[in-house]
Order: C-alpha cells, then structure tokens, then sequence
C-alpha cells in the first residue's frame, strides 16, 4: 500500500477537510446552545399568546395546521389528546405507520421531547373561525 505524503495534498482536499471539521464544530456549538425546556406553567397557552412551545414544537407547524380550516392531508395538531399525538410518532419512528417524512422526523426526538411537545400541543385551544 502506497503511503501518500500530506503535504502534497491539493488545495481542495484541504478545503473539504477544513469544512468538514467547521460543520462538526458549529454542531457541537449549535447542540450546547439548545434551549432548556420552558416552564411547565407556560405550556397551555394557545398559540401566539406568548407561551413558549416545548423545544422542537415549533418545527411542526411547517406541514402541521394551527387551525381546522386549512385544507390539507396533514392532520391537525392542535387539541389532540396528547396520548394520540405519542402514539403517533411512536408508530412513525417503528415503521408501523407509513410516512414520507414523519418516519425520519420521530426519530430525531426523544421520548421525553414527544412528551413535551404532545402535552403542549394538547393543552393548545382551537383558533377562531372566521
């Protein structure tokens, strides 16, 4: 096996390598700046009354509708009995449940973050209809 000398290594090597020891340090920082979960007494609030969302809440109204009246495949979350809502990822991150996204989704929290995130949403009161 051919041993290559390092310092003939291209500069695009190096910038790769570079890169790549940069993306695993903004992720260690990014990972020590993670927010401690909020007080139990501000979840219930409903949404947009200034109580903060358990961490990770907040991602799910990218496809998740805060309100009934939107047309869409994806099921509401808030008002769900959070025990639903836990059954539901719980099936997503095994398989049981097919999914497009949802799967990989629930495998990036932990028991006690879907917890969280189920209790807040289900503490959430509808919007008002129009």
């Amino acid at each position: 096996m051919k041993r290559r000398d390092r310092s003939t290594s291209s500069p695009r090597k190096l910038a790769r390598i570079r890169s790549g020891a940069f993306l695993a340090a903004l992720a260690v920082a990014t990972a020590a700046q993670a927010q401690a979960p909020a007080p139990a007494e501000q979840f219930g609030k409903p949404i947009g009354s200034g109580g903060a969302p358990p961490p990770g809440a907040s991602s799910c109204s990218g496809c998740h509708p805060a309100s009934g009246s939107v047309d869409t495949p994806v099921k509401q979350l808030v008002g769900r009995k959070p025990e639903e809502i836990v059954a539901a990822v719980e099936a997503f991150r095994s398989g049981a449940k097919p999914a497009t996204v949802m799967d990989r989704i629930a495998k990036g929290f932990t028991g006690d973050e879907v917890k969280a995130i189920a209790d807040w949403y289900g503490a959430q009161r509808q919007e008002a209809q129009p």
